[in-house]
């Protein structure tokens, strides 16, 4: 392969005009002769830059509604003739063939065209056929072509045409050639997975994913594992789209934990009222609803103080500056709401370690999404758990009917626990959790390590009783026997909420009403592994 290779001629087809006049004039003083198409040629020639029309190099104008413009040999030809190959040099003589050594491709705007929710024969519309035909073409024949997808690459090819007299170094071409080829990927990926939603296809024979890369990270879950952060571009809300108004970058472990925090206090409709939720290590440790954002977060705190000590919180309302005070009073890794205010912004200015982040707006929890996990030689996909209780479907199966304010504590528990790891307990009262027993191997050690947190929450607050005292309890899966019950019981619960399904549901409900306790069966679980 040739290590220099000279760019006399480039041809240039862009949706996105974004720099495209610098680049076309810098490449016009360097000497480059510049071919173009449609829309790019018409602004690169306004701009008063000589540029030669793709339709003159073809010998065919553009046509079909610019479906048919650079799918001719004069243009794949140029791209992908071996400049060192007798025979290739001789095609391009007898056929009129002029070689092409720079290709500057930004395709259709699909993904955009897709986000904007446009109809099925607009996005057909808009999926790209010659620009990945050449940007493939060019990509291949990286030995003597160079090939630019991404309008933030502009600046850097310049550089190299500056410093190298007109020429592309082979290991330049090379991380060009992987953008290319990276970037058609990803267009075909979402390509095939918006067909398969739009045919209601949740299983298609083929899946891709595809990622930009957002951040590198300094490290993964460990200091010995390299990570970096890539996002889909779907424009969820949430860490992915967040503005970080201030603290150091992310870590991979951060990430993981804003994202849970942020998705589990988007569950509740900031306008029926202030929701706070602390997370570590992916799992909630107080979550809480107030009155007041403040209230909220205080509510939060005092479910477990030791775990939230470098925790991640986060909020369904603006932060305001009071909340921000009482949030640097302790070590805070993350804080992530939909908007915070000046004045709290200005507490945080003071805490630099501290990272801010806001959203603009809560994530959808009812929006279409995948969950993906990978394993040894493949991936698992499933929908995202988006299961939400259908309150004419609860059915009460013991002698005592909750009241009004335990069925509110119930719900409230039961979206708490579907984002902690199974198993999972969490315990409720008055819309605070005031125990949380979360990834143990069995559903009863969830339910003590819950109470024993509130046990050692109320020695420290100088309380007189556990805070489980009068609660109530929601499990993400049946209780398989009626010990774990009966260790809710004994830690204060007077209601249970829980799947049911169990072959012992019998002996689980007979202990509820010796005991006294309401209980209701969901008919849903929410396994969270």
């Amino acid at each position: 392969m040739t290590e220099l290779s000279p760019v006399r001629r480039a041809l240039i087809s862009v949706s996105d005009k974004t720099g495209l006049i610098d680049l076309a004039r810098a490449l016009a003083v360097g000497g480059i002769e510049i071919c173009s198409t449609g829309g790019s040629a018409k602004a690169i020639r306004e701009a008063g830059i000589t540029v030669t029309d793709v339709a003159s190099i073809t010998n065919f104008p553009e046509m079909m509604d610019g479906r048919i413009k650079t799918l001719h040999p004069n243009v794949h030809g140029g791209l992908l003739a071996l400049r060192d190959n007798p025979a290739h040099l001789a095609s391009m003589e007898t056929y009129g063939i002029t070689g092409i050594d720079l290709l500057v491709v930004n395709l259709y705007p699909f993904e955009e065209t897709v986000a904007g929710g446009g109809d099925y024969k607009t996005c057909i519309e808009n999926i790209d056929i010659g620009g990945p035909a050449m940007i493939r073409a060019a990509a291949k024949n990286h030995a003597f072509v160079t090939t630019v997808v991404d309008v933030e690459d502009y600046d850097e090819l310049l550089a190299e045409l500056s410093d190298l007299d007109g020429h592309t170094q082979l290991a330049f071409r090379q991380k060009m050639a992987q953008r290319a080829y990276a970037r058609t990927a990803a267009y075909d990926a979402a390509v095939s997975q918006w067909f398969a939603m739009a045919l209601h296809e949740k299983k298609p024979r083929r899946t891709i994913f595809s990622g930009i890369l957002a951040q590198e990270l300094r490290y993964g879950e460990n200091p010995h594992q390299c990570a970096s952060f890539y996002v889909d571009g779907s424009g969820r809300a949430g860490v992915a789209t967040a503005i970080q108004h201030q603290g150091r970058e992310l870590s991979y472990n951060n990430i993981n934990d804003t994202d849970a925090a942020f998705e589990l206090v988007s569950e509740f409709d900031a306008e029926t009222g202030p929701v706070c939720a602390i997370i570590k290590h992916a799992n909630p440790c107080g979550v809480a609803r107030g009155l007041t954002i403040s209230e909220a977060y205080l509510g939060a705190y005092d479910c477990d103080r030791t775990s939230a000590f470098g925790g991640v919180v986060a909020f369904n309302q603006t932060l305001d500056e009071a909340t921000a005070h009482m949030i640097t009073d302790i070590f805070t890794e993350v804080v992530i709401a939909p908007d915070a205010t000046m004045q709290a912004i200005e507490v945080f200015s003071k805490k630099p370690n501290l990272r801010l982040l806001t959203t603009g707006r809560m994530a959808n929890p009812d929006q279409a999404n995948q969950a993906i996990r990978q394993v040894s030689g493949g991936f698992l996909i499933q929908d995202k758990d988006a299961g939400h209780l259908d309150l004419n479907s609860l059915k009460v199966v013991t002698k005592h009917h909750p009241s009004q304010t335990e069925m509110a504590d119930m719900l409230f528990a039961w979206t708490v626990a579907k984002h902690v790891k199974s198993n999972a307990v969490v315990y409720v009262k008055d819309g605070v959790t005031v125990g949380v027993g979360a990834g143990q191997m069995s559903r009863v050690d969830s339910c003590r390590i819950a109470a024993l947190k509130s046990q050692d929450m109320a020695r420290q607050l100088k309380l007189s009783r556990p805070l489980t005292q009068g609660s109530v309890v929601a499990s993400d899966a049946f209780f398989p026997f009626s010990d774990g019950l009966l260790t809710a019981v004994e830690a204060g619960a007077t209601a249970v909420i829980q799947p049911g399904g169990s072959m012992r549901d019998d002996e689980v409900i007979a202990a509820a009403d010796k005991a006294g306790l309401a209980m209701v069966f969901t008919g849903m679980r929410h396994f969270r592994h």
